[in-house]
């Protein structure tokens, strides 16, 4: 074979561990939450594809029978899955990508975290793989940067209280890229499971975040009241009707938004009624899961995102579609954001893979730029071809 044919043919990639991905900048907030932006605004435009026919599903997922037939097959658990999320974004980034992870509660026991991450991101025209990335920081970061965006579009500009309900990884995440956009943040409440767990949370945070103020609440309620930036941060509440997160009407602090990466209960009269602004990272992951599942999945088996519930109600026509707007299109200008400090905004997010597509390249660029990562070579030329 010529030297000019191998050239042609051979495929090189890099590993990024963990400490090759912090290296490179996937703990930036602020330049994450400009990335995120970008990309809901892209998204906005159609200029994306993830999986299913209709381009908008969130990925593919393995669950695991309650009682297995099989020896060796696991039980269902609390978290237990395998689910891979491919997606291509385009714009700057036409990268195309998949993140793929696998899920378990159990982790905890054993210092684990619950799912643990991968993420392969390919050359869009070829397919061939350019990197191999440590992804847990990569998924933490662009989650808590999407709603941050909402931060910097919705809140009220002199925002100085947040109450958190569900201090876990995902909320502390959605805090440091919310004070990338409001500094004047001065207060922060907040609500975990138990006191003692909670209070260890305070710590760390005010260890990350001196000059702030943090105070473990004992009811949701007391997180809610005189906050300008809710963060409803777990699927689970001890407080709430259904297990979830409620968000009272009687105790929204007028001008409050409220971000809703997991599940949170809203009351319905207070949204028919338009007494809230209702947003949402994009509404094709909405219609998509509301078509995978069927009219007869309620939105508490999708994990209670408020999202998905909203979308019931466009569906059997007591809300309109118009009624909620992308986050996207208000960053980009073609629908208004906060008119006034009265308004309270309700943002429901999804989480999309088209943003792991989008941070993992512009990690991946600084780690070419800073020469990181382990070379790993595909082929020199293909076996089969």
């Amino acid at each position: 074979m010529t030297a000019s044919k191998q050239a042609d043919t051979q495929i090189d990639l890099i590993w990024l561990s963990e400490q090759d991905m912090i290296d490179a900048g996937v703990t930036d907030t602020a330049k994450c939450v400009e990335t995120m932006e970008e990309t809901l605004i892209l998204l906005d435009k159609g200029d994306y594809r993830m999986a299913g026919a209709s381009a908008n599903s969130h990925g593919a997922q393995i669950n695991f029978p309650d009682e297995p037939e099989h020896e060796g097959m696991p039980a269902n658990g609390p978290d237990r899955r395998f689910m891979a999320m491919p997606a291509y974004i385009g714009g700057r980034f036409n990268n195309t990508g998949v993140k793929w992870y696998g899920s378990n509660a159990e982790n905890r026991k054993h210092d684990l975290p619950r799912s643990i991450h991968v993420f392969v991101l390919n050359d869009t025209v070829t397919g061939a793989p350019k990197a191999i990335m440590s992804a847990n920081l990569l998924s933490a970061y662009r989650t808590g940067a999407v709603p941050a965006v909402g931060v910097k579009h919705l809140a009220v500009e002199n925002a100085e209280e947040v109450g958190i309900i569900g201090p876990g990884v995902m909320s502390r995440t959605i805090l440091a890229s919310s004070l990338t956009q409001r500094p004047s943040i001065k207060r922060v409440k907040i609500k975990g499971r138990t006191p003692a767990s909670t209070e260890r949370t305070a710590t760390y945070l005010r260890e990350q975040h001196p000059g702030i103020e943090f105070t473990v609440v004992e009811t949701e309620q007391e997180a809610i009241e005189n906050s300008d930036i809710l963060i409803a941060g777990t699927s689970t509440s001890q407080d709430g009707p259904m297990g979830f997160p409620y968000f009272n009407k009687n105790w929204l602090k007028p001008g409050a938004l409220v971000l809703a990466p997991a599940a949170a209960r809203f009351d319905d009269d207070f949204i028919l009624e338009g007494k809230a602004r209702l947003v949402v990272d994009y509404k094709g992951l909405y219609a998509e899961w509301f078509n995978e599942n069927g009219p007869d999945v309620t939105y508490e088996r999708l994990l209670g995102i408020p999202g998905n519930r909203w979308w019931d109600l466009v569906q059997d026509g007591t809300l309109k579609e118009t009624d909620i707007a992308n986050i996207g299109a208000i960053a980009d200008g073609n629908q208004p954001g906060r008119t006034n400090d009265e308004e309270i905004f309700f943002y429901s997010i999804g989480g999309m893979p088209v943003e792991d597509v989008a941070w993992a390249t512009d990690v991946y660029e600084q780690a070419l730029v800073k020469k990181l990562g382990t070379p790993l070579n595909l082929w020199d030329s293909p076996a089969l071809s």
